[in-house]
């Protein structure tokens, strides 16, 4: 069976490769900078095919955004904290999110191509506005636990926590050279790493802590 004939045989696993190599390819150069054709030339397939399964480039684009968003919310849902008091899960929840953006470094990008042409993209993707609700509704039960143990304050909403587990994890990605070579440190060394991973979330828990 030819490589040509076993990609028309399965088209899913077609379609998850050329995500995977497109989302990589519009990180790197930007939705301008990409080109179509050498999506296909680095996935050995055809323009032909690429359009086939996606209708064109802004389409190819946008089911890459839409991926990669979907990526963090189903790491989110994921999150198994039901036997855990609401310390260690909000803690597990922005320890989650950090490994997340570490190691996939191309969404931080991604969302950075997205920032700098005023969301032109996601807002396209009706779509992620309800993807992020199961996910924040893990974040507002933990919250709520929290509240009612008397272990978190009662004045904090699960966007403000959010915000703050988001800001910090992609500072790491987003501006490693810089800060790297301002400040000689390699933010995302293997040595590094454990210590950061660990800061985010004594910086949540102690914020949540009610006062004295």
């Amino acid at each position: 069976m030819t490589e040509q004939v076993s990609r028309q045989r399965d088209p899913e696993r077609t379609k998850a490769e050329l995500l995977e190599v497109a989302t990589r390819a519009f990180a790197e150069d930007g939705y301008s900078g990409a080109r179509v054709d050498e999506i296909a030339e680095r996935t050995r397939t055809t323009k032909r095919m690429i359009y086939y399964y996606f209708g064109g480039k802004e389409q190819l684009y946008l089911a890459v955004l839409e991926n990669a968003y979907r990526g963090i919310r189903q790491a989110e849902e994921r999150l198994e904290v039901g036997d855990l008091g609401p310390v260690d899960a909000i803690r597990r929840l922005a320890e989650l999110t950090y490994d997340h953006h570490v190691e996939h470094q191309d969404f931080m990008r991604l969302v950075a191509i997205e920032n700098i042409h005023r969301g032109e993209g996601i807002r396209k993707l009706e779509v992620l506005r309800d993807l992020g609700k199961p996910a924040m509704e893990v974040l507002e039960t933990i919250l709520r636990r929290g509240v009612a143990e008397g272990v978190f304050r009662d004045d904090v909403d699960a966007l403000d926590v959010h915000l703050l587990i988001s800001s910090y994890c992609v500072f790491q990605v987003a501006n490693q050279y810089t800060f790297g070579y301002l400040f000689d440190v390699d933010l995302l060394a293997d040595d590094t790493r454990p210590r950061l991973r660990a800061l985010i979330g004594d910086v949540v828990v102690s914020w949540l802590r009610p006062p004295p």
